[in-house]
C-alpha cells in the first residue's frame, strides 16, 4: 500500500487513535472514535519529524502524529509530494490502456510518460489498464481485462468518490476477488474520483 499507518494523532490536547493516509494533495486521519480530519498538503507548515512523531502546523493549529520510525519518511513525502502518475506506479517501458471514458488530459499525460497507450480496448499483454467505472455495470469488463493484462500487470479501477457514488470500493474488491484479483493500493485520482489497484496474486502468476 501507499503511505498508510495505524497511529495516534494529537490536536489541542486531545489524543485520537485511528489510521492516517497521505493522498495526492491531502493528509487524512480517521479516528476510531469518529474523529476525522483532512489536511491539504499545501496548507501544512514547519513539517518535521521528532522523537517518532510527525509534527505539522496549519492555520487551524498544530498536529502531532505518532508514527515511530515512519515519521521522517512521511515528513519527506509531504514536503516533496508525488505526482499522479508516480502514485499510479507507471514506468516509461509500460504499455497502458484506458477503457470506459475518454479523458484527453489524462491520456496526454500517459502518452508522455509511457511507451504506448490504447484507448477503448486493452491489447493482450498490457501492463496497466485504467478502467472507468461510474456504474456497477462497468465492473463486468474486469473479466476480459483480467485476460488481457500481463501476468504482473495491474488494473486501476477509477470510480466516483462519496456516499452517493454508484460504485463502492467494496463492490470493486468483490468483483476482483471473483476473478482471482487482489486489491493492493488506493490512490486519489482527482477531486471527484478515487483509483483502486487490482493485480493477479504472486502465487497465481
Amino acid at each position: 500500500m501507499g503511505a498508510e499507518a495505524n497511529c495516534a494523532l494529537r490536536e489541542n490536547g486531545a489524543r485520537h487513535t485511528g489510521r492516517a493516509l497521505i493522498e495526492t494533495d491531502e493528509l487524512i486521519f480517521r479516528g476510531a472514535d469518529g474523529y476525522r480530519v483532512a489536511l491539504p498538503l499545501r496548507s501544512l507548515r514547519n513539517i518535521r519529524a521528532s522523537g517518532g512523531e510527525l509534527l505539522l502546523e496549519t492555520s487551524a493549529g498544530q498536529f502531532a502524529i505518532e508514527l515511530g520510525a515512519k515519521a521522517e519518511s512521511w515528513a519527506e513525502r509531504i514536503r516533496s509530494p508525488k505526482g499522479l502518475l508516480d502514485k499510479l506506479d507507471l514506468k516509461p517501458v509500460y504499455n497502458v490502456a484506458v477503457v470506459g471514458v475518454s479523458d484527453a488530459a489524462f491520456e496526454n499525460q500517459l502518452a508522455q510518460r509511457t511507451q504506448s497507450i490504447a484507448v477503448g480496448k486493452a491489447p493482450r499483454g498490457t501492463n496497466v489498464v485504467f478502467l472507468w467505472a461510474d456504474t456497477a455495470a462497468a465492473l463486468k469488463k474486469l473479466s476480459s481485462l483480467t485476460k488481457s493484462i500481463a501476468r504482473d500487470g495491474a488494473i486501476w479501477v477509477i470510480h466516483p468518490k462519496g456516499s452517493a457514488s454508484k460504485v463502492k470500493d467494496t463492490d470493486i474488491f468483490a468483483a476482483g476477488k471473483k476473478l482471482g484479483l487482489t486489491a493492493t493500493k488506493v490512490a486519489r485520482f482527482s477531486e471527484t474520483h478515487t483509483a483502486e489497484k487490482l493485480v493477479i496474486p504472486l502465487a497465481k502468476r
